[in-house]
């Protein structure tokens, strides 16, 4: 091998090296490649399997038994309510429709639900069904667990049909709980279709938007793993509970007292 040669060779290493950090980093299509032009065959492949991944998980009905397992709903109770968008396509045309509980959704809260318990966990199908089936089974759990370690009064837990972040505020007139943790999911881009996010906030009422609000996002595989959200949900759910109060405020009550908000 010439000197030549072996240079060529030292730099393709460093290259293949950075390639494996950044990759490492992000789940973003860095790196790619091209032939003239155009993506790669397999890349443009790829792409096209994850925009219909995508689109597949927000046209999908949430089906509890399905999603998250018989065994899995009988064990913790859930059963399902749904909004005022009577189908997949009036939710995503009207988004109005999927912040208002359904007359009998209300009726079955009301009589199934106690009130004023000190944390609520709600799960939602928001806009991605796939986030709800690959992350709630692990998640939920843990904060159940989180929440009897504390000596946390938790509610009956509930999923709703075409939800979306801003019903938190009727629940919260609803069943007046001092928390409420809507797990739901995160709508879908071409690095993964099963990302949950958990919206929090301390006795949400109507008119209350997303400045009183707290967020643990990306909760996923390429993300931030059950364990870790378990951990910081439940590290939001006592400062709630201490501060009685969440979203903006919250974070600026930690950053004055030289804590780190999440």
């Amino acid at each position: 091998m010439t000197a030549e040669d072996s240079a060529a060779l030292s730099r393709h290493r460093e290259w293949l090296e950075l390639e494996a950090r950044v990759r490492g980093q992000t789940p973003a299509r860095l790196m790619e490649g091209r032939v003239g032009s155009s993506y790669r065959t397999s890349t443009q492949l790829q792409l096209r399997a994850d925009h219909a991944a995508a689109r597949d998980a927000v046209q999908t009905e949430l089906d509890l038994s399905a999603h998250l397992g018989t065994e899995f709903v009988e064990r913790w109770g859930i059963f399902e309510v749904s909004t005022r968008a009577a189908t997949k396509a009036e939710y995503l045309l009207h988004p109005e429709l999927g912040r208002r509980l359904n007359d009998a959704a209300r009726d079955v809260l009301e009589e199934r639900c106690p009130k004023r318990c000190e944390l609520q966990i709600v799960i939602g199908d928001g806009l991605s069904v796939r986030a709800i089936g690959a992350q709630v089974p692990a998640l939920l759990p843990l904060l159940m667990e989180g929440a009897e370690t504390h000596g946390w009064r938790a509610g009956q837990l509930f999923a709703i049909r075409h939800c979306r972040v801003g019903l938190m505020n009727e629940l919260g007139e609803l069943l007046d709980p001092a928390v409420v943790v809507m797990l739901v999911g995160e709508r879908p881009g071409l690095a993964t279709a099963e990302s949950l996010s958990a919206y929090m906030g301390y006795r949400p009422r109507s008119g209350d938007s997303d400045a009183q609000r707290n967020l643990v996002s990306n909760i996923h595989a390429k993300g931030l793993g059950s364990r870790e959200a378990s951990e910081r949900i439940l590290r939001l759910v006592e400062t709630m509970l201490r501060e009685k109060q969440s979203g903006v405020v919250l974070r600026q009550e930690a950053s004055s007292r030289g804590r780190t908000p999440e």
